[in-house]
């Protein structure tokens, strides 16, 4: 049989169905398979596939709107991946290009390392922001952060969603409401019975993802990343915008560590919406 060209293969709608597939593609590029993640992004968003007809993916990747489904706001681009027998063959740009071509005149975004930051720029994504993954035993003390948190309940959800759509710029409804389902622990700061942040911590691997986290101020970040911290065994992992300095620093102090840098990058805008300042880290870097 002839050998069919890596071109003329389709690319097609990826469902829950093909949720091992994008394990097994994880896997094949050395990363962890990361199941919970992939379920959470193939429900919340779209994935985008390339079947292998030996069998498997050639690649694969996810995208999450935000906003309304006739005009999303903004879209995020996560887990491009490439199967390591079929790189450097222009799949990766090829997929991309698909997706471009989808979104149309949508912004996008998404968190780049090192080795894929190139190709985005050739694409046309600017480097507009950096975040740092930090991954450790917090140790921090409760009474060192003295804001009031709690774990969240049924009847919090409203009163996250308006604040979690004013600090982000775009309504997530979509993603916010399934936390409860996708994450181990969601819990709210509060002050005078007013909700003032929110985190979540999910599973993934070994580690305990903090993600979202979004709070009015550095203070209130600190105790909602104690309060997970004290009700998880796992060391904790997030990615934090760098320009929360102080929240670096003080993470650092208190038993996590500087793993890698991604460069955040976007396309069709020159920022992203919302208020960085109160938006500490992503839910993931796969969805922004």
């Amino acid at each position: 049989m002839p050998t069919v060209s890596l071109a003329a293969l389709p690319i097609r709608r990826l469902t829950l169905r093909d949720l091992d597939a994008c394990a097994n593609l994880s896997e094949n590029r050395g990363w962890p398979r990361e199941e919970h993640k992939w379920g959470f992004l193939l429900s919340a968003g779209t994935g985008y596939g390339i079947d292998d007809p030996d069998g498997g993916l050639v690649s694969a990747c996810v995208v999450t709107e935000y906003g309304t489904r006739e005009r999303p706001a903004l879209a995020a681009i996560g887990m491009v991946l490439v199967a390591e027998r079929h790189a450097r063959q222009g799949v990766g740009r090829r997929m991309m290009r698909h997706i471009l071509a989808q979104q149309g005149t949508t912004p996008l975004t998404l968190h780049a390392t090192p080795n894929g930051r190139p190709l985005y720029e050739e694409l046309g994504f600017k480097t507009t922001g950096r975040a740092e993954m930090l991954r450790g035993h917090l140790t921090a003390d409760d009474a060192e952060v003295a804001v009031a948190t709690r774990a969240a309940t049924a009847e919090d959800l409203p009163a996250i969603l308006r604040l979690d759509e004013e600090v982000f710029g775009a309504d997530r409804t979509h993603i916010v409401t399934r936390l409860p389902a996708f994450a181990d622990q969601l819990r709210v700061a509060e002050e005078d019975g007013r909700i003032i942040g929110y985190a979540a911590a999910w599973p993934n691997m070994d580690t305990h993802v903090v993600g979202p986290l979004i709070a009015r101020d550095t203070r209130t970040a600190k105790a909602l990343m104690t309060s997970l911290a004290a009700h998880t065994d796992r060391p904790l992992r997030t990615d934090i915008d760098v320009r929360h300095e102080e929240l670096l620093s003080w993470a650092k102090k208190h038993g996590m560590a500087s793993v890698a840098f991604n460069a955040v990058m976007t396309h069709g805008i020159t920022e992203l919406p919302g208020d960085w300042s109160r938006r500490f880290a992503p839910v993931t870097v796969a969805a922004g």
